[in-house]
């Protein structure tokens, strides 16, 4: 079995080859396979660089790579990838080095153990760490997953999360159309109606960041999170 491991980037010239070297040893249980395929989402900085010499330097680890001529969004990035992926599994992992890759286990072991489909990661839940940032953030995050809960009767408590783990047939069969941060609502209202689906929730940790460290989303991101809800769960 094959775990497919996307990563939307945009402007992470930073932080990509730290996060290629997080994965690049990482053993998945059950002898799964990895995966990686990045997403250059129109970077205007280094990325494309630092992705090109990461590979080069590292024969053994072979990195599938698409490139947005323009940034198109996360949700666009995240397609792209899924369209390119060949493996059983899927996740979601950001560039920056908010998650952490050696909790993919945590999230594949319900599913390899016969009892999930979908496996959404949780910042608000378990003992592991957890940067002290942004108090509004976190009422935002709160009142977003809410909401979302409302529409979809799931007792999620952290639907933003980017970890996010798929079983490939369960993703593919969802038509997405969200290009930016609206993939994390819309995937949740779609994947809730599929019948007999079974979601988990695992902790994870989260290394969060400040906007000057490269933070991107921001109160409009909130709003359009909200649109996103009651467009995918009222008018689905």
């Amino acid at each position: 079995m094959k775990l497919s491991i996307i990563v939307p980037a945009y402007n992470e010239g930073a932080t990509i080859g730290r996060i290629c070297e997080k994965i690049r040893p990482i053993r998945l249980i059950g002898g799964i396979e990895k995966e990686v395929i990045i997403v250059n989402d129109g970077s205007s900085d280094n990325t494309e660089d630092v992705v090109t010499r990461y590979r080069d330097n590292h024969s053994d680890f072979p990195i599938t790579y698409f490139k947005h001529d323009v940034n198109r969004g996360k949700g666009a990035a995240i397609r792209t990838g899924i369209q390119g992926a060949t493996g059983d599994f899927v996740i979601i992992q950001d560039a920056d080095l908010e998650y952490d890759p050696d909790e993919y286990n945590l999230l594949l072991k319900p599913i390899i153990d016969g009892f999930a489909d979908v496996v959404y990661g949780s910042r608000f839940v378990g003992g592991n760490p957890h940067r002290v940032l942004f108090f509004w953030h976190t009422i935002g995050n709160k009142l977003l997953t809410f909401l979302s809960n409302m529409f979809t009767n799931l007792n999620l408590t952290d639907m933003e999360a980017c970890f996010k783990l798929f079983r490939m047939d369960i993703i593919k069969s969802i038509r997405l159309e969200e290009n930016r941060f609206g993939f994390e609502p819309e995937v949740t209202a779609k994947v809730a109606r599929i019948p007999y689906v079974r979601i988990y929730e695992v902790g994870i940790s989260y290394y969060g960041r400040t906007y000057r460290e490269g933070k991107k989303v921001n109160w409009k991101d909130g709003f359009k999170a909200i649109y996103c809800i009651l467009k995918y769960n009222l008018f689905p």
